[in-house]
């Protein structure tokens, strides 16, 4: 978890190769509205989150049925969108990819073709709800490789190569 240009989509796709779990990207859960309300530069509101939340929590318990494994890259900027996604299971866990402001202005500054423009990284911090101890989260900065990042991540879940 993290505002949008922190680094969601790499790092979790390649935890999952790391690890040996199946990869899904939250964006690919958004209704179309959504997306074509990003686009239009316009900040989505709870309204428009909660569909996307509950298919994306839909996904986690398909998957725990299943016995499968995944991680999948998803803002869940505020703790009431944590909580509906982990709903108090023990074996589903929060990163939340932490960086500074500036660092993600660069980032999304060099961006090309996304659908979530620059211009609404101030809506995404005001939006954010950094996760809490009792929520269990793993914390790493991005202000590192990938490499170091993921690594980081792995040892804190206390995971091995598969």
């Amino acid at each position: 978890m993290g505002v949008s240009g922190s680094g969601k989509s790499t790092i979790a796709d390649h935890l999952a190769i790391r690890i040996g779990w199946r990869y899904e990207d939250g964006d690919s859960f958004h209704p179309a509205s959504n997306v074509s309300k990003m686009h239009a530069g316009q900040p989505l509101t709870d309204e428009d989150r909660w569909p996307w939340l509950r298919a994306i929590a839909a996904e986690i318990d398909r998957t725990c049925k299943a016995s499968e494994r995944a991680v999948i890259a998803c803002s869940a900027l505020k703790r009431s969108y944590r909580d509906i996604l982990v709903h108090g299971r023990r074996d589903v866990r929060i990163v939340f990819l932490d960086g500074t402001r500036e660092l993600i202005a660069s980032r999304l500054i060099a961006r090309k073709n996304h659908f979530m423009p620059p211009e609404l990284l101030a809506s995404q911090f005001r939006t954010l709800e950094p996760p809490t101890a009792d929520e269990r989260p793993i914390v790493v900065t991005i202000d590192r490789t990938v490499d170091i990042i993921v690594e980081d991540i792995v040892s804190q879940l206390n995971l091995e190569r598969p």
